[in-house]
């Protein structure tokens, strides 16, 4: 074995790391200087969002920002970035309905004019925010959950200067015991008390009174139900307490002013825990939500009757309703935030990237560009990485989910596509206590009517073990489709897909070429060459090459004990190199024309992969608890990129997506990313990537247009005409003789895009704008001096 010197003492070092480091725990997409990576989230926090103006707008929590989106178009309008960490809770301003509060991990409130997507005002706290809350009542005060031995609620005295960026000295303890939920605690009465619901106990305290009740329940019931508060919501006129709890029970609480004379009512329907509890503006209905994805409406002073609107995605996590009543909004566990009309029918639906848990590897489709991955139980989800937004579920099981603890039902855990994006490669499984392991691997074929794909082949126990791994031949010159499956049964075997007989019209069948074994040893991945000719197997610690073209076995590679874990060809100039990481905490490059190792180094890999366009590879290294990320090209011996802990946990799920438009990057350390863009998930399940500095800046550009122009209504219509008014207006100035540089455009003065671009309600005054704007439509002597032609003698 011959190991480089260079890899071994020089190389796996940073280098020059000016590439912006952008998150997207993705929804429609979450968002999270110039040498620090910057994060940015893309995906839509469940716990906090609210309706503002007349229902017209929509915002979410997302990550490290807080996205609008319009109720109507179910778009993202834009993006509130400022926060430097978790944003957990959105407020609205009570005394500005068009500015809105947000708290965040990172210690500040920030406040913000929505519409046009301005920071007006930092208000640095210097404790973690955990929640916000506040009320007509007490102007001028905001109140926030802060960690302390636990949770601690604290009034925060809002400064009263003009300054950006201010903090915040006055805190005054409230509450010294409450839940870090955002549900955990509400303004009851029209801010006349607080209550906070925390483990088994329920207090309330009294602004007026400056006292507070408490009341606990015990841990079980006598019907051995759970008692521990879940959620809560106060009524806005009555003295009542709507609390939740985790045996599916919703507490109605009176006369809490006494703590002797308390009472409540009970109401009964949800199976499981009460996640979300609100009742609407004027106190008529109470809605509920939980694990069985119903919304229950109750009538207050009619408990006995309800409405149910079923079906309505994941798990309800929290509940919320519009100012007038008319619209409610439910988030779910599956991140869809779903716009009900007044619990009689789904009005939108803003679906993001369903989190979960991934068992196949990530993947892009070859027609649509879009990110493939495990969506809804037995679903694979179509996700536009360009839009930032799901596109479908592909249902794969095609059987109904059965929401029941302990019950086990079939999962996808693995799937491929060929090179054109013609075929796609499901595995589906279900283990059953005390049965054999069920096990299909399906076959679908994309459907150029219906845009999607649909089921061309079922074949049933492919293997008589668990299936391992899963990879198509991606030569796109091949005549024929082959499938490789390896399995925990000690073989692989190739499937070929069969064009149909003249007399048959069934259409294409796949069928079983070639079943392949080493030694009784277990396989574990597989890889096929970038050209097909070559086929790796990795069985435990041996690597084996296969020719496709005869299944004839043409080498056996083999290095330190240590099971092979990825196998991984070069590509482009870097064909000869197969490169694999073993259990031993190694990787190893060989060279497939002498069939020996070129060079191996001590590393723990948890995932490596190649770059379908380039010579580049990247191998996430985890140590201390935070995995690393190395790109480099196997046939030099320094990186390209490296980026020390760029996320924590171990990443074992990664790909590399092709861009529609090439990027043109001098700096060395980003050429990496000129073709492809590395997406990856966290321990977290958060879609992560890496942007470069000039992309960062083109995202901030179109995102600032978007908000000049937002006074115009973004149409269809308008997105059309607009695109050909500056060409009509050229062809105009043409035939007049005239050109942008012999007059100049009133438009483009200071003064008139000050009148046309700044929001109303912060323009000065009519008397001002008038003499400003007559100022701006003068032509300055000097620019006509100018403009004379010059006359040589």
């Amino acid at each position: 074995m011959y190991i480089t010197p260079e890899l071994q003492s020089l190389h796996w070092l940073p280098v020059c790391q000016r590439i912006h480091f952008k998150i997207h725990k993705a929804l429609c997409s979450g968002i999270f200087g110039e040498s620090e990576p910057k994060m940015t989230s893309q995906g839509v926090d469940t716990r906090v969002f609210l309706f503002l103006c007349c229902c017209r707008f929509l915002l979410c929590a997302s990550g490290q920002c807080v996205k609008v989106f319009s109720t109507s178009t179910e778009e993202c309008i834009h993006d509130l970035q400022g926060h430097t960490d978790l944003v957990t809770g959105v407020l609205l301003r009570p005394s500005n309905h068009l500015q809105v509060y947000s708290c965040s991990l990172d210690g500040t409130v920030r406040l913000w004019d929505f519409t046009d997507g301005i920071l007006i005002k930092t208000l640095v706290i210097g404790h973690p925010l955990y929640s916000i809350y506040a009320s007509a009542q007490h102007e001028g005060v905001i109140f926030a959950v802060i960690p302390t031995e636990l949770f601690q609620l604290v009034a925060v005295q809002l400064p009263q200067s003009g300054d950006q960026l201010a903090e915040v000295r006055e805190l005054s303890a409230v509450l010294d015991s409450v839940g870090s939920s955002p549900a955990a605690t509400a303004f009851g009465r029209q801010g006349e008390f607080i209550a906070s619901a925390r483990g088994l106990h329920l207090e309330v305290f009294f602004f007026r009174k400056q006292k507070s009740y408490r009341f606990s329940l015990k841990e079980d019931n006598k019907t051995g139900g759970k008692n521990t508060f879940t959620c809560i919501s106060c009524h806005p006129k009555d003295d009542c307490i709507a609390t939740g709890h985790e045996d599916g029970k919703i507490r109605l609480w009176r006369n809490f002013n006494h703590k002797k004379e308390y009472t409540y009512t009970t109401l009964h329907w949800h199976h499981d825990a009460v996640s979300s509890l609100c009742f609407t503006p004027e106190g008529t209905n109470l809605l509920s939500g939980g694990v069985e994805s119903v919304l229950v409406q109750w009538r207050y002073n009619q408990p006995s009757q309800r409405d149910f609107l079923p079906r309505l995605g994941g798990a309800i996590t929290h509940i919320t309703v519009s100012p007038d009543g008319a619209l409610f909004f439910t988030s779910h566990s599956d991140n869809s935030k779903v716009v009900v009309f007044s619990c009689v029918k789904v009005s939108a639906v803003i679906q993001g990237l369903v989190k979960g848990d991934v068992r196949t590897e990530l993947m892009v489709d070859p027609r649509s560009k879009a990110l493939v991955l495990n969506g809804k139980p037995g679903h694979l989800q179509f996700y536009s990485l360009w839009r930032d937004k799901l596109l479908y579920n592909l249902d794969i099981v095609q059987q109904e989910f059965i929401h029941e603890a302990g019950l086990q039902q079939f999962e996808v855990v693995k799937a491929a596509f060929d090179a054109s994006g013609t075929w796609l490669a499901t595995v589906e499984e279900r283990q059953l206590k005390d049965a054999e392991l069920e096990l299909n691997l399906k076959l679908w074929i994309f459907d150029n009517g219906t845009q999607s794909f649909v089921l061309n082949t079922t074949i049933s126990a492919p293997h008589e073990a668990q299936i391992t791994a899963l990879c198509f031949q991606q030569a796109a010159d091949s005549q024929t489709t082959v499938l490789v499956s390896t399995s925990r049964d000690g073989h692989f075997k190739a499937w070929q897909l069969a064009a149909p007989a003249p007399a048959h019209t069934e259409g294409p069948s796949w069928s079983c070429d070639f079943v392949g074994a080493y030694h009784g040893l277990v396989p574990y991945c597989c890889a096929f060459s970038a050209d097909g000719s070559l086929l790796a197997v990795g069985f435990q610690e041996v690597v084996t090459v296969w020719s496709p073209a005869s299944w004839e076995l043409l080498a056996t590679l083999s290095q330190p004990p240590g099971t092979v874990r990825d196998l991984c060809f070069g590509r482009l100039s870097c064909s000869k190199y197969l490169l694999g990481t073993t259990a031993g905490n190694l990787l190893c490059c060989w060279n497939l024309l002498t069939c020996s190792l070129e060079w191996s180094t001590s590393m723990e890999i948890s995932l490596l992969l190649a770059d379908p366009l380039s010579e580049n590879m990247a191998a996430f290294c985890f140590q201390s608890g935070c995995t690393d990320l190395f790109v480099f090209k196997p046939s030099e011996p320094r990186p390209l990129f490296s980026h020390k802990a760029v996320c924590s946990g171990k990443v074992t799920r990664a790909v590399f997506a092709p861009r529609e438009e090439m990027l043109e990057s001098c700096e060395e350390s980003s050429q990496w990313l000129n073709r492809s863009q590395l997406y990856f998930l966290s321990q977290q399940t958060d879609l992560m990537t890496f942007i470069t500095k000039a992309e960062e800046d083109r995202m901030t550009d179109r995102r600032k247009q978007l908000v000049i122009d937002d006074s115009v209504a973004m149409t269809p219509f308008y997105l059309l005409l607009g695109k050909h008014l500056p060409q009509h207006q050229d062809r105009r100035d043409a035939a007049s003789g005239l050109t942008p540089e012999s007059t100049p455009l009133p438009q483009s003065s200071a003064a008139i895009k000050e009148l046309l671009h700044t929001p109303a309600h912060v323009l000065p005054s009519t008397s001002f704008l008038c003499s400003m704007f007559v100022q701006s439509l003068l032509v300055s002597v000097t620019a006509l001096k100018t403009s004379e032609p010059r006359i040589c003698g």
